[in-house]
């Protein structure tokens, strides 16, 4: 059973595979949006990404404040979700991505990765935080 794990912002939305045991997560794309809210091309993508790799499940990562509350981003990904159950057929399970960007941020720096090319990697790094983090509670 293969999961995908998304980290969805304004712009682009990072994407990260299971292996077919549920045990590893790897980096698979990031798709690029010109406007936040023109989705139809992301769902789309999504959509063949998931059928590409047979995916049971999605995970998206929710990106709650600091103190545990629901901001306008967490709101719009709650919105997102929504449209990917409906788009997809999959279950989507929300994760707490609570500074996985940064974590993202910082394995990307301590690779020695340039500064202009880590935006490319960090959305993408970003879900593969997610889908781990996911995959290792269901593993304790």
């Amino acid at each position: 059973m293969r999961i995908l794990g998304l980290d969805y912002g304004s712009k682009t939305v990072g994407v990260a595979v299971s292996d077919p045991l549920g045990l590893t997560a790897q980096s698979v794309e990031t798709i690029w949006r010109k406007q936040e809210n023109k989705l139809r091309q992301t769902l789309a993508r999504i959509e063949e990404l998931a059928a590409e790799y047979q995916a049971e499940k999605i995970v998206l990562g929710l990106p709650k404040n600091m103190n545990n509350t629901i901001g306008e981003r967490a709101e719009k990904t709650l919105e997102f979700r929504e449209m990917l159950e409906r788009r997809t057929g999959l279950p989507v399970v929300m994760w707490d991505e609570r500074l996985t960007t940064v974590e993202a941020e910082r394995t990307l720096m301590e690779a020695s990765v340039r500064r202009e090319n880590r935006k490319q990697y960090l959305d993408q790094l970003a879900a593969v935080f997610i889908l781990q983090g996911y995959l290792d509670s269901l593993h304790c």
